[in-house]
């Protein structure tokens, strides 16, 4: 007469195949190739030294006013086209949007020298022409993601040419609340992390660095997504969708040099831009200069960009048409998901010259 034992209801039985197949998940998904990122169609606009004015034409033109894309100059901005049915640009050209994104490319120790004046005025307003002229359009949309939408800001409050929209998502303006430890920031403010000394010594921040710094803002929830990636790697389409979202987190590029000197010196230090005293191509960047419609979209879940980063900026424009929205996402996930193409549509579509 077999005997039982009084543990073994505690002991959980194994599926050795689902196990043995979420193994091989994790494994493939540390080790194997990386997925292909990028799958809208596309066509080069204009160039200028690493950088690229990308056109992704709608499917269907139901809108006048194109959407001009800038994006951060610390990742690649494939992340705006991750996988298909979730990439943000592709939703978009599928609801009749004419989609361009400046992709700033990877500055070489050449490229130094150049910083955020040259980016804004030289890089961003010529590529704006050019969308423009190339869409036949009077006006139009500018969208920021994250860094990027400080600099489509900065732009805006110094731009000659016809902005009708300004939509900017994880977006820092106020410099002053900061992500990260606080002896990283403290030290940065007072002057014992000295970046002027390292920029003239390497130059450019590298990419390993610029992934350290990410890293340190946010540890330790940065390592959650391994022990996501372990209790879900029975989820194909879960390992998959991390692997795009792993691939874009280590995938980061160089920093200019004299672009991060003038972000830690006159934002990140000074908070020149919300006080109003940054300037830029000898024009002072002063958001109230700003009139066009706003759209600021915050993640509740964002680590990396505080909503009291983001929402200063809707008292230092004098758009009448602003609108502020809080979204349940991460800072990442906003773009990941998709999501942020459905939301630019929903404002968008009624401010756009409907054909």
């Amino acid at each position: 007469m077999a005997v039982e034992t009084p543990f073994r209801n505690l002991i959980p039985e194994l599926n050795y195949e689902k196990e043995t197949a979420r193994w091989k998940n994790v494994v493939k998904a540390l080790t194997g190739p990386a997925p292909k990122m990028g799958h809208s169609p596309r066509n080069e606009v204009w160039r200028k030294n690493k950088s690229v004015l990308w056109h992704y034409p709608a499917k269907q033109k139901k809108y006048e006013i194109p959407l001009f894309f800038v994006y951060s100059l610390f990742n690649k901005p494939y992340i705006l086209d991750v996988a298909p049915k979730t990439s943000v640009i592709e939703g978009l050209t599928n609801l009749g949007y004419e989609v361009y994104l400046l992709d700033w490319g990877a500055p070489g120790y050449e490229d130094k020298k150049i910083g955020l004046d040259t980016y804004i005025d030289k890089y961003l307003r010529t590529a704006v022409k050019r969308a423009i002229r190339h869409s036949g359009a009077d006006e139009i949309t500018v969208v920021g993601y994250c860094l990027g939408g400080t600099i489509a800001s900065i732009y805006a409050s110094i731009a000659d040419e016809p902005i009708k929209n300004l939509i900017v998502a994880t977006v820092p303006i106020d410099f002053q609340p900061a992500i990260g430890p606080d002896k990283w920031t403290e030290g940065i403010r007072n002057g014992d992390i000295n970046i002027d000394s390292f920029i003239d010594v390497y130059g450019n921040i590298p990419p390993k660095m610029v992934e350290g710094m990410f890293r340190a803002m946010q540890a330790p929830v940065y390592f959650t997504n391994y022990t996501m990636l372990l209790s879900r790697a029975h989820d194909q389409r879960y390992v998959d969708k991390w692997q795009r979202m792993n691939k874009w987190t280590v995938d980061q590029v160089p920093f200019a040099g004299e672009a991060y000197r003038q972000l830690s010196n006159d934002l990140f230090k000074e908070n020149k831009l919300v006080k109003g005293e940054l300037v830029i191509g000898n024009k002072k960047a002063d958001l109230k200069n700003i009139k066009a419609n706003l759209y600021v979209i915050s993640g509740s879940r964002d680590h990396l960009i505080l909503e009291d980063q983001s929402k200063p900026i809707m008292d230092l424009v004098s758009s009448e048409d602003k609108t502020y929205v809080v979204v349940e996402t991460g800072h990442v996930g906003l773009a990941l998901s998709g999501l942020f193409g459905k939301i630019v549509d929903q404002w968008a579509s009624s401010r756009s010259n409907p054909l």
